[in-house]
């Protein structure tokens, strides 16, 4: 009986050794501290716009458990900015590019641009 409580010591004892020896090492479980929720390492140009190649080239931090999910909400709300920027821009270049073709004058000097003749007396 004796032996058999002396091995039952001696199985705890070095179990509460190795799970010491594992928190110790391995840590609370993450390796790394909680990313701050306005900032990424993730970065894109902010010279100019954003390429293929540019988000080809991102890399986010993985976990256990996938991806931060800071980092790819980041990632996402500054692609969306970028998109909406761009298509801004379009839409006024296409504007201003509409606007000057109406204005554009023929290149016929017989005939008088639309709306910009002398009014005949009848």
């Amino acid at each position: 009986m004796l032996s058999f409580l002396v091995f039952v010591l001696a199985v705890l004892l070095v179990g509460g050794a190795l799970f010491l020896v594992a928190s110790l090492l391995l840590g609370r479980g993450e390796t790394q501290p909680p990313a701050e929720l306005d900032r990424s390492p993730v970065e894109l140009p902010d010279d100019r716009a954003v390429t293929g190649a540019d988000v080809r080239g991102l890399a986010l931090t993985v976990t256990a458990r996938g991806y931060r999910m800071a980092e790819v909400d980041w990632l996402l709300g500054q692609l969306a900015q970028t998109l909406d920027a761009r298509d801004a821009e379009i839409a006024g270049l296409r504007a201003e590019l509409a606007a000057r073709s109406q204005q554009e004058t023929p290149t016929d000097p017989g005939t008088e641009p639309a709306g910009g003749g002398v009014a005949s007396n009848a």
